[in-house]
């Protein structure tokens, strides 16, 4: 009769105990939440039985971090954010195959209420109810814990979490062959354990944040300083114009079979050089645009060491800097230098006009609008030795790729108008996307246009380049943000154009035919800083000729 009665209290456990409810929110999480992964071992044809061994190695180690936590006070708080956290990543995970690690926190951290709201969907509702919500709600009505004493309760906790941690040892032993080949052949696997990823991921980046140094960011190129120009020489301007998840690969001008370029392919080839070879920094804006901007380029970039940017240097080297922004913010890059949003307009500006924003979100061409009056606000000391203006598009940004081109420039159809891309057809998905290529493309072409007007008073050319690529349904992948290391190429190829007017004093300077010789030639965002500290006629004790694109082009 004992023995009926603990086989029964097995299979009726005491659900007000912490450890309880921990271990049965660690079922629930390993074996649920993680639906994702365990679709991504099925395709990998590995076998039931390593599947199962690799589900309970999650809810295994799941329990076991879990159970150092289990004290009467904490753990249902804990718990009901975890099943919410867990149900969210598994709808991103298996929608987008993202994965998480501290990039995508950051990323995440910095993301606007646009970008957010574009995320949205019903099925992240359902998914956030269903896997989050009702777990939760039931956890949270629980009766209290039975009294316990300290040393009684700490025992017990220590005492699961070394059951889950041999347990899971034991799993990883019994399939040690297929899991350690497995793991070292297909890294994004280990990016996609939820919630344990998210909760390592978390705690990376704010310890990081934490031990980072406080204050102003490192002042670098403190000798920054102009080369002398030939009397009566015009100033430079240099339009920087900063793309937002474009890929390389889909720009007709890099042999694209669309016409995703049609008014750039119009400009003399004399004039416009597209890159074909270019890499990224990083696959997500948070991190690419950092690293792009700074002189050190990505090997030996340190996102936890603030230090200034190219925008501190060119100021300080007496140019007139402007940032405008047509996005979620410069990520402090252009904190020191002045700096405004599309939807700010200068004083006696024209108003935006109506078919170029709606509600808080503007198509880039906003970026155009009252540039005149900008520029006339700046310093004119400053202007009379240069001007670097940056463009930071909202471009192709993802999911709603249908929202970032205007009714009137969509020449790929039928187009995908949803945000869960996995529910249109791949050729609707890709139709979506050129269509914003083919807006990136007018907006280029018309900028190209307006620094055209500006001839009389600068020597005027442009720059763009991506800050990272996009990944389209290629091997189930969408978006971007994958570690760079497993990135594919669709996340980290990037475009990189060149204009500059061969009656321009830049143009002049160079040797004749060389900068058609760039076309083919591997570039990076690490060519960046240097080449607009050149282009602008800067110079400082950070500035590599060597990274500098039109060095070697000069007579």
């Amino acid at each position: 009769m004992l023995l009926l009665k603990r086989l029964l209290a097995w299979f009726q456990p005491d659900t007000s105990r912490p450890l309880t409810q921990t271990w049965l929110a660690a079922l629930w999480m390993g074996l649920l939440a993680n639906w994702p992964l365990w679709k991504q071992l099925q395709t990998l044809s590995l076998g039931l039985g390593f599947t199962l061994a690799f589900a309970g190695m999650v809810t295994a180690a799941t329990g076991a971090v879990l159970s150092l936590l289990a004290w009467p006070r904490v753990i249902k708080g804990v718990l009901a954010l975890l099943l919410l956290t867990g149900a969210a990543l598994a709808y991103f995970i298996g929608t987008y195959g993202i994965v998480f690690d501290p990039s995508m926190v950051v990323n995440m951290v910095q993301t606007d209420a646009r970008e957010t709201r574009d995320l949205l969907s019903w099925r992240l509702l359902a998914s956030l109810l269903v896997l989050g919500a009702l777990p939760a709600w039931w956890l949270l009505r629980r009766p209290p814990a039975p009294a316990q004493g300290l040393g009684k309760r700490l025992g017990g906790n220590l005492a699961a979490f070394a059951l889950g941690l041999t347990v899971m040892v034991l799993l990883a032993l019994s399939v040690f062959a297929t899991l350690s080949s497995t793991m070292r052949n297909n890294k994004s696997l280990r990016y996609m354990v939820t919630p344990l990823n998210a909760v390592y991921s978390v705690s990376a980046v704010a310890a990081r944040n934490l031990a980072g140094p406080k204050g102003p960011p490192a002042v670098i190129g403190a000798d920054a300083r102009l080369l002398p120009r030939a009397e009566g020489a015009k100033p430079p301007l240099l339009l920087l114009v900063v793309g937002e998840t474009a890929r390389s690969m889909n720009f007709s001008l890099n042999g694209y079979a669309r016409p995703t370029n049609p008014e750039l392919s119009r400009l003399p080839a004399t004039q416009l050089f597209s890159l074909r070879d270019v890499t990224s920094c990083g696959t997500a804006t948070a991190a690419s645009l950092p690293c792009m901007f700074s002189p050190l380029g990505r090997a030996d970039f340190d996102p936890g060491t603030p230090q200034e940017n190219l925008l501190d240097v060119l100021q300080r080297a007496g140019l007139a800097v402007l940032w405008v922004d047509n996005q979620s913010g410069c990520k402090g890059l252009c904190d020191r230098v002045p700096n405004s949003f599309t939807t700010q307009l200068p004083a006696g500006a024209a108003p935006l006009p109506a078919d170029l924003c709606s509600g808080d979100e503007c198509f880039d061409e906003a970026l155009l609008h009252a540039l005149d009056q900008r520029i006339a606000a700046l310093d004119p000391e400053r202007l009379k030795r240069g001007l670097v203006l940056v463009m930071h598009q909202m471009g192709s940004h993802g999911p709603a790729y249908f929202k970032r081109s205007p009714p009137d420039l969509k020449p790929f159809q039928p187009e995908c108008r949803s945000n869960e891309l996995q529910q249109c057809p791949r050729e609707q998905v890709v139709n979506g996307y050129d269509n914003t290529l083919a807006t990136t493309d007018r907006l280029l072409a018309r900028a190209v246009a307006w620094l055209q007007t500006q001839q009389a008073r600068f020597d005027a050319g442009m720059l763009y380049v991506s800050d990272h690529g996009e990944s389209l349904g290629e091997n189930g992948l969408y978006l971007h943000g994958m570690p760079y290391a497993i990135a594919p190429d669709e996340q980290t190829h990037v475009p990189m154009i060149l204009w500059l007017p061969e009656d321009g004093a830049l143009a002049a300077s160079l040797k004749p035919d060389c900068l058609a010789g760039l076309r083919d030639k591997p570039a990076s965002h690490d060519n960046l800083f240097h080449t607009a500290m050149g282009w602008m006629g800067a110079r400082a004790d950070v500035y590599k000729a060597e990274r500098d694109l039109l060095a070697g082009c000069r007579r």
